[in-house]
């Protein structure tokens, strides 16, 4: 997570760059990225013909160019990275400079929260792995998929293959072929299917949604599979500080919520999944469906009263662990949903809500009519932009960052809250 406390919040308005001008300088240019503390803006380039670079407000990463870049981010302390291929070769360049380590083909960076560790998949003559911060996984596998990394990025995960399977040899695949490599090294166990994982907090232990036969699922942790069965699970997760894990599990033709194999919410429902922990590690949240086709959110069971016909998604804990928020889309309008409670504004996209340093205000980027802003606890702001990144609050919670694009141009605003909310 970025350290806000550090950035430049005295500012009241910068313009950091003539996108515009990027235009006249390149043959294209590719959807610009922002830094965190808004200080830069970066685009993939197309120089000339097969020759690409990176541009950071207004100049080329370096002089040498690729033969292609693509997935152009910046990570949570603000290093901007790409996947690049040179000489048909791919690797992770970051701030213009190249891994050592090259592949035949990389893809999904994953960065840790504070940012200091990357990741990503490759495969190389034929095999696949996960290398992070510049370091591959000694043994590869025939196949790679759900990759995970640990909390405090020293650990990555993955779903492999350890057995070769025949085109429509259904007689093995039934006796299992996939297991979870933990840093490269393999469970002893396989099994069926095994899909998405997650690690407890120092990456000692990690725990996967597996399937043991056609029709039996259940959660593995280091290998061990749970004494428990169910219809069907979901991506399973740690209490915050602890070794248990808790899991949306399928029993009984309903959905709820397992913790160590063993059942911990009473109601059940049609469908349960995306789980997370508050930060005080006390509570769960969940999205759910109490009913076929109508969506809301369950706290330790207890669904919200409200519900929604098309989906609810990007849900988020408060800081002090009293309030949920999330976006809502019902009748092709999109709207934030916070403890229950509806906004009135709609929008034709929302994004994920963020809250205030003090969780008094709920901040989300919206979009209308094709022009961009800022929503704050149900209040439109009524500046629009042609582009805005997501709002952040500075540390005192009293004025928000905004990184918008206006007339071709990106701007760095601090703007008070009570400005925007009127």
């Amino acid at each position: 997570m970025a350290d806000s406390a550090n950035w430049d919040w005295g500012t009241g308005e910068k313009l950091i760059s003539d996108l515009d001008e990027w235009k006249s300088s390149f043959n294209w240019v590719e959807e610009p990225y922002v830094s965190p503390d808004g200080e830069q803006i970066a685009s993939i380039v197309n120089v000339d013909e097969a020759e690409f670079n990176v541009c950071v407000n207004g100049e080329v990463w370096r002089e040498d160019i690729y033969d292609k870049a693509w997935h152009l981010r910046y990570t949570p302390d603000g290093r901007l990275t790409a996947l690049v291929n040179e000489n048909d070769e791919w690797t992770v360049a970051v701030d213009g400079e190249s891994w050592e380590n090259t592949f035949d083909y990389a893809w999904n960076p994953i960065f840790s929260k504070d940012g200091g560790t990357i990741a990503v998949s490759f495969q190389k003559d034929g095999e696949y792995g996960m290398a992070r911060n510049d370091a591959p996984w000694e043994e590869l596998f025939a196949n790679l998929n759900c990759p995970e990394l640990s909390p405090d990025g020293t650990k990555t995960a993955a779903t492999v293959q350890i057995e070769d399977l025949g085109s429509a040899d259904i007689f093995k695949f039934q006796d299992g072929v996939f297991t979870a490599a933990d840093d490269g090294t393999p469970w002893d166990s396989k099994f069926v299917n095994v899909w998405w994982k997650s690690f407890n907090h120092d990456g000692s232990k990690l725990a996967a949604e597996i399937r043991l036969n056609l029709y039996d699922y259940t959660i593995a942790v280091n290998g061990e599979p749970w004494a428990k069965t169910f219809a069907s699970v979901w991506k399973p997760i740690f209490r915050p500080g602890t070794d248990s894990v808790v899991a949306p599990v399928k029993a009984a033709g309903k959905w709820t919520i397992a913790e160590d194999g063993n059942i911990i919410w009473d109601k059940g429902f049609v469908q349960l999944w995306q789980q997370m922990f508050s930060p005080d590690g006390k509570k769960i949240a969940a999205i759910v469906a109490p009913s076929f086709g109508r969506w809301t959110v369950a706290v330790d069971g207890i669904a919200w009263s409200a519900t929604i016909g098309d989906m609810i998604t990007e849900m988020v804990f408060s800081p002090d662990s009293s309030k949920v928020a999330a976006i809502a889309l019902e009748d092709e309008k999109w709207t934030l949903i916070v403890n229950g409670s509806l906004w009135q504004d709609t929008y034709d996209m929302a994004y994920q809500p963020v809250f205030s340093p003090d969780s008094q205000m709920v901040a989300a980027k919206v979009e209308k009519n094709k022009k961009f802003t800022f929503a704050i606890n149900g209040k439109t702001w009524n500046q629009k932009f042609d582009y805005v990144w997501d709002p952040v609050f500075s540390p005192d919670g009293k004025n928000i960052l905004a990184r918008t694009v206006e007339d071709g141009k990106y701007y760095r605003r601090v703007i008070p809250v009570n400005e925007m909310i009127g």
